[in-house]
């Protein structure tokens, strides 16, 4: 029953499940950049140089630019199905709204 509930959940509320995807997104990308700020700073400190957290960081964060659109290729793909989704159900409910405006209301639903 935990199974089925879920999945319909989702279908129901496609704009949960884009800030779900989103969030995962923005948190792997985040997490990626975080890794390769102390990655460059422990490298630095083996070599014996001194590299402060903030430069470090802006250099991880152009190389997790271009890293992050290869390693999360398949978040991305979800995220860009949900807003695909939500898109389409906000053009299908203002066309609606639109026809039930000029007293087109024709179905009941």
């Amino acid at each position: 029953m935990s199974d089925a509930t879920p999945s319909r959940d989702a279908e129901a509320r496609p704009g949960r499940r884009l800030a779900l995807n989103l969030g995962l997104y923005t948190l792997a990308r985040l997490a990626l950049v975080v890794l390769i700020t102390a990655l460059i700073v422990g490298v630095a400190r083996l070599v014996g140089v001194q590299i402060p957290v903030v430069v470090a960081a802006l250099f991880a964060i152009i190389v997790a630019l271009p890293l992050s659109l290869t390693l999360f290729k398949s978040l991305r793909a979800k995220v860009n199905e949900d807003i695909a989704t939500v898109d389409e159900k906000r053009r299908q409910d203002k066309a609606r709204l639109r026809a039930r405006l000029r007293g087109e209301d024709g179905d009941p639903s």
